[in-house]
C-alpha cells in the first residue's frame, strides 16, 4: 500500500527534531520527489514509480512481494508463505522441515488458497464516499459502506478485477484501488524452517540477525507461467552500506494519526485483551509441539505467527507505556487542538471532536472484551471460522448488496469462496488446540454463564479441552462437498445439526448483535471524529501528512546504515554470511540443517547476510523487496528491531531498524548451499 504532494509541514509544525527523519508510508500518487531530489540528489521519475508499483505484489496471506523474472517467479519471505508451505506438505514430505526445490516447472507445488494481487490504479472517490447521505452519525457510516460497495462492485464488474474501496485518513479520504489478481500460485524454492527463522522466536525483532527468510513462488494463469511486463532486475552488486533504498510494500496498520484517548484505550484496554489471548494459545501449542514429531510439525507454523504478534503487541505496549512518547503526542494533540481554538469558526466545527472519540471509547471499555471474545477470537480456529463464514456467506447472499456485512458483499465473493472451499487439510488434533484456547478465552471474557459459553461446555460439565474434542471429532466441516452444500443454501446451513454449525449460530447472533453495536455507535462516531480532525489537520497545516497503513500499497525510502544500540556499542550494517555458524549451537532454535552444515566449506563467510535501514517498515510489509536507485533488488524486508516497534506512533530513525535480507547473501545460499541453478539463471545470476 488524490491530490499529489511533497513535504509532510506537520510533521515539520509538531516534531521538529524529525527534520531529516526518512519516515512516511506514502501513496505512490503521492510520493515526495523534492524531499528525495534535496537530500539524495536523486530525480525519482513517474516511470521508475510505475515500474516499482507494477512489479511488487500484494500476499493476501498477510505480506508483500514482486515480481523478479518474465516467467512471473514471485519472490516474498519464507514466512508470507510458510502458509501454503505448510499446506502443500505433509507427514512424509515436510517442507518446512527439509526445505523444497523445484528443479522444472512440472515440479512446482500448487497453494490451495493464495491470492497475489498487483495494483494496476487508485481512484479518488472521497466525494462519492463522503456525500453518500444519512441523517445520523450511524445512518452515514452505513451509507458510506453501501456507497463503497457499490462502487467496487461497477469497477469489479467493468474490468474484471479485483476491486476494494480503500478508508485513508481514518475517514478522512476514500479511494477505489483496481488489481489485477492472481490465484495460481505455485511454490518453487523455499530454505528449510530452520535457517529462513533461524534464532527464532529469541531473535525475532532483534539484531544482529542471521536468516534466509526468502522463498521463491511462480504465478499461473490459464495453465502458463504469467509473463509481467514489469519485474524487478536481481542486483549485480548488492546491498551497500549507506546507499539510498526503497521499499514498496503493504503495511498492515499505524496509528500515528490516533488520537491521545485512542492509544490510551490501546495501550489500557485492547493490547493487554490481545496479548492474554496470544500469551495462552501459545502455551498450549508448545505443550503440544512437544508431543511427537508430527504435532512439531503442525504447531511451528502456527508457533512463529503468534509467538511474532506476541513480540509486536508487547512492543507497542512498551511504546504506549513510554512517558517520553506519551508526552510527545498529548503535545502534538494540544497544538492542533490550540490551532483550532484559536479560529472560532474552526472551534465550532472541529472542537468537540477528540472529546466525542474520548467519550464513545470510554463507554466501549466494557463491551470490548465480549466483541473480541464473539466476532474475533472465533477466527483463531479453522473448523469454527469456516462454519461461521459459511453461515454468514449463506445468510448474507439472500439479502441485497447494500444491506449485507462487508465481507460478503459480491465484489468480495471470489476470494471468500477460494477460502471456504480450499483443500487446504485441518488437522483435527492441532485445531483442538486451538479451539479450546478460544473456549478458555470466551469463559474468561464472557463469563461461565453466558449463553454461548454454556453451550460449548455443556453447562460446565466439559473442560474447554474436552468440548474441544467433542466438537472437533464430530463436526464434518473438513468436507469440501459439505461446506459447498451448506453455503449454497441459508435454510440448509440454519437447519444443520452438524455440531460446529450449531454452535456458529449460537455464536452468530450475540456476535452480530455486538457487532452492530460496534459500527453504529462506536465506528461511527470515530469515523465521523476521525475524518473531521484530518480536515483540521488540513486547515491547520495544509495537504501534508501521509495517511496511516491499510495493508494496501505504500512506499518508504531509507538509507542501509547500522546504529548505537543502548549500551553505546556500534551495530554494524550487515551480518555476514559466516557468522551464523559462530551463532548456531546444535540446539534449536540455533540449529542449522544438515545443507548448511555440509556447504561450510563451500560458503564465502564474508558475503554480507541481513542487514538494517532506516526505512519506515511494519507489519504487512513482510516480503516487501528492497530495491535501489536503478529498481533493482538489493535485498528483501524481513523484520524490524525491537527498537522500532513504537514507530507505530511516533517514527525515529535513531536505534529503529528494518531489517532485510541482504541479495548477495541470497544468491550465496542459493548457489552454495542449495545448488538452486534453475532459479539462479532466471535471477540473472
Amino acid at each position: 500500500m488524490l491530490a499529489p504532494y511533497c513535504i509532510r509541514f506537520a510533521a515539520l509544525v509538531l516534531a521538529p527534531a524529525l527534520l531529516f527523519a526518512d519516515d512516511g508510508l506514502w501513496l505512490f500518487d503521492r510520493f515526495p520527489k523534492a524531499v528525495v531530489k534535496s537530500r539524495y540528489g536523486l530525480d525519482v521519475t513517474d516511470a521508475f514509480l510505475d515500474h516499482m508499483r507494477l512489479s511488487a505484489v500484494r500476499f493476501n496471506s498477510g505480506g508483500s512481494g514482486s515480481f523478479v523474472s518474465p516467467r512471473g517467479l514471485l519472490f516474498t519471505n519464507h514466512h508470507v508463505g510458510a502458509d501454503c508451505i505448510q499446506k502443500v506438505s505433509s507427514a512424509k514430505n515436510d517442507y518446512m522441515k527439509d526445505g523444497f526445490y523445484a528443479k522444472t516447472e512440472a515440479e512446482e507445488r500448487a497453494c490451495p488458497d493464495l491470492e497475489v494481487n498487483v495494483l494496476l490504479r487508485i481512484e479518488d472517490i472521497t466525494a462519492k464516499v463522503q456525500g453518500a447521505g444519512g441523517a445520523t452519525v450511524a445512518e452515514q457510516n452505513a451509507a458510506r459502506k453501501a456507497k463503497q460497495t457499490e462502487l467496487e462492485k461497477a469497477c469489479s464488474n467493468a474490468s474484471g478485477n479485483r476491486c476494494d474501496a480503500v478508508t485513508l485518513y481514518s475517514g478522512g479520504q476514500y479511494a477505489l484501488y483496481e488489481y489485477k489478481k492472481y490465484t495460481d500460485i505455485r511454490l518453487v524454492f523455499a530454505p528449510e524452517y530452520s535457517v529462513a527463522a533461524f534464532g527464532g522466536d529469541p531473535d525475532n525483532f532483534t539484531y544482529p540477525r542471521y536468516c534466509l527468510d526468502f522463498a521463491m513462488f511462480r504465478a499461473y494463469e490459464n495453465g502458463k507461467p504469467v509473463e509481467p511486463k514489469h519485474w524487478l532486475r536481481w542486483s549485480k552488486e548488492g546491498a551497500k552500506e549507506n546507499e539510498l533504498i526503497f521499499v514498496p510494500g503493504n503495511p498492515g496498520s499505524t496509528g500515528r494519526l490516533d488520537t491521545f484517548a485512542q492509544l490510551e484505550y490501546q495501550r489500557d484496554t485492547q493490547i493487554p485483551n490481545s496479548l492474554a489471548f496470544l500469551d495462552d494459545m501459545i502455551a498450549h501449542l508448545k505443550v503440544f509441539a512437544k508431543k511427537d514429531a508430527e504435532a512439531k510439525r503442525l504447531a511451528d507454523a502456527e508457533l512463529q505467527v503468534y509467538q511474532n504478534s506476541f513480540k509486536a503487541y508487547s512492543g507497542f505496549l512498551r511504546g504506549l507505556k513510554d512517558p517520553k512518547l506519551m508526552r510527545q503526542k498529548e503535545a502534538d494533540e494540544a497544538k492542533l487542538r490550540k490551532a483550532i481554538a484559536d479560529d472560532p469558526a474552526k472551534q465550532a466545527e472541529y472542537g468537540k471532536t477528540w472529546d466525542e472519540i474520548a467519550n464513545i471509547l470510554a463507554k466501549w471499555r466494557t463491551q470490548m472484551p465480549a466483541f473480541y471474545a464473539l466476532e474475533r477470537m472465533p477466527a483463531n480456529s479453522t473448523p469454527l471460522h469456516l462454519a461461521i463464514d459459511i453461515l454468514r456467506y449463506a445468510n448474507e447472499r439472500t439479502k441485497p448488496d447494500n444491506q449485507r456485512l462487508r465481507e460478503y458483499v459480491t465484489p468480495a465473493t471470489p476470494a471468500l469462496e477460494q477460502e471456504l472451499f480450499s483443500a487446504a487439510p485441518i488437522s483435527p488434533e492441532l485445531e483442538k488446540v486451538k479451539l479450546a484456547s478460544v473456549f478458555r478465552g470466551m469463559r474468561e471474557r464472557l463469563g461461565a454463564d453466558n449463553p454461548v459459553v454454556k453451550l460449548a461446555l455443556a453447562n460446565g460439565s466439559r473442560t474447554p479441552e474436552q468440548a474441544a474434542a467433542y466438537y472437533i471429532d464430530g463436526t464434518r466441516i473438513a468436507d469440501i462437498e459439505l461446506r459447498k452444500k451448506l453455503a449454497a443454501d441459508a435454510a440448509t446451513a440454519n437447519a444443520s445439526d452438524d455440531p460446529m454449525m450449531v454452535l456458529a449460530r449460537a455464536i452468530d447472533g450475540p456476535a452480530r448483535a455486538l457487532r452492530a453495536k460496534y459500527e453504529n455507535e462506536v465506528e461511527s462516531v470515530l469515523v465521523a471524529n476521525a475524518s473531521k480532525i484530518a480536515q483540521a489537520r488540513l486547515a491547520a497545516y495544509g495537504d501534508s501528512e501521509y495517511p496511516d497503513a491499510t495493508f494496501t500499497l505504500r512506499v518508504t525510502f531509507g538509507t542501509i546504515k547500522g546504529y548505537r544500540n543502548d549500551k553505546g556499542e556500534e551495530v554494524p550494517w550487515a551480518t555476514l554470511i559466516g557468522g551464523i555458524y559462530k551463532r548456531a549451537t546444535g540446539v534449536e532454535p540455533f540449529a542449522l540443517p544438515k545443507s548448511w552444515l555440509n556447504a561450510k566449506g563451500r560458503i564465502n563467510p564474508k558475503v554480507p547476510f541481513d542487514y538494517v535501514s532506516t526505512t519506515d517498515t511494519h507489519g504487512g510489509n513482510s516480503g516487501s523487496p528492497t530495491v535501489n536507485s536503478k529498481n533493482e533488488i538489493v535485498g528483501i524486508l524481513f523484520d524490524g528491531n525491537i527498537e522500532g516497534l513504537p514507530n507505530r506512533y511516533i517514527f525515529t530513525d535513531t536505534q529503529a531498524r528494518s531489517v532485510h535480507v541482504a541479495s548477495q547473501g541470497i544468491v550465496e545460499a542459493l548457489r552454495s548451499v542449495y545448488k538452486a541453478k534453475r532459479v539462479l539463471k532466471e535471477l540473472g545470476q
